[in-house]
């Protein structure tokens, strides 16, 4: 099977090759990122240095005044440096894997010129030549700094003045390529797909299927159309029906493999509508069942329109056989509008 030709961004500048004779995807980190880890890693050292310089200052306090001079803080100050400048990079390098913590944001990695895994002296080598030359630079710094760029831009494989004296590459770990989605079904094999029996797919041949189209533009011709022949008689060994009309094998697998994702994401909504049924508790908040509303308040009674007239107190008798008060029957009292009198002669 042949592929085409990987594009220039995606080019393996690394030159490594394999015990195989096999040239490894690998690519070679150049100047931005390698920056970005040196800034990470400053940061680090920053704060290994302030821990270090606050236990010797416990140190030194804890020391008889007597003992405690200018060369005795000049010696702690010197190691202090060399551990944070040396011991540092060489450590980490050394016990990560060919990573410091900036390398390992990033996703670089130190290995050998022949793409082995560096050793104790090589990370050495490079941390010392770094100190001297590159970073902080003891000797020339402005000048070193210059020709550490100027390096870097040149080598055709990014690497500095410490990679070159040890002998030493730094690569990227993660790989540049992007993720592809699967190509969608041709909708007029919708219908055909929606029919398919697909109960003998299994996720064997539905992975290889995925990876196939997930790639089928980096396949060149006529390996693309052979490897997409044999996928296609091997789906179609196990489903039915046949599809209705001609068309290319890529077509008939998208549509193969979209149905098959429909009908997962279907019985996955079946099963957590069951579960959120079954066991509320397990369900997600918005699946739950929402708590009953409260009523709504009821509207205000429309004002009289003019205000009911007091209650009047019933009075009240003893009563002569009981000795008990009795209510006596009170006047009716007059409705509005009053009836006229009849008996009253106009005077």
């Amino acid at each position: 099977m042949r592929a085409q030709p990987p594009s220039p961004a995606r080019s393996t500048d690394a030159g490594l090759v394999s015990g195989e004779a096999v040239e490894l995807d690998v690519r070679a980190a150049r100047l931005g990122s390698r920056v970005l880890a040196l800034l990470i890693d400053l940061l680090a050292q920053l704060a290994v240095a302030l821990l270090l310089a606050a236990g010797l200052s416990v140190v030194l306090f804890s020391l008889p005044w007597d003992i405690v001079d200018a060369a005795l803080s000049g010696a702690l100050q010197t190691v202090l440096v060399v551990v944070v400048l040396v011991g540092y990079p060489v450590l980490m390098e050394r016990f990560v894997g060919g990573r410091t913590l900036g390398k390992l944001a990033v996703g670089l990695r130190v290995v050998r010129a022949d793409g082995g895994p560096v050793g104790i002296g090589q990370s050495l080598t490079r941390a010392l030549v770094g100190v001297a030359v590159e970073w902080p630079g003891l000797v020339l710094p402005l000048l070193s700094w210059v020709a550490s760029v100027t390096v870097m831009l040149t080598d055709p494989r990014g690497r500095r003045l410490g990679d070159l004296v040890a002998g030493t590459l730094v690569v990227h770990t993660r790989g540049a390529g992007s993720w592809r989605p699967a190509p969608p079904a041709v909708p007029p094999l919708l219908g055909w797909a929606r029919s398919l029996d697909l109960t003998r797919v299994d996720d064997g041949l539905a992975l290889a299927v995925r990876q196939y189209l997930g790639r089928v533009h980096q396949l060149a011709e006529p390996d693309r159309r052979r490897l997409g022949r044999q996928l296609w008689a091997e789906v179609a060994a196990v489903t039915s029906p046949p599809p209705p009309w001609a068309a290319p094998e890529p077509a008939y697998l998208a549509a193969v493999l979209a149905e098959r994702g429909r009908r997962a994401a279907y019985r996955l909504g079946r099963t957590r509508m069951v579960t959120a049924a079954l066991w509320p508790e397990l369900a997600p908040p918005t699946a739950a069942t929402a708590p009953p509303a409260s009523p709504p308040p009821a509207a205000p009674a429309a004002a009289p329109l003019r205000p009911a007239a007091p209650a009047r107190a019933v009075p009240t008798q003893p009563d002569p056989v009981r000795g008990q008060p009795t209510p006596v029957e009170a006047e009716p009292s007059p409705t509005w509008p009053r009836p006229a009198r009849t008996d009253l002669v106009d005077r």
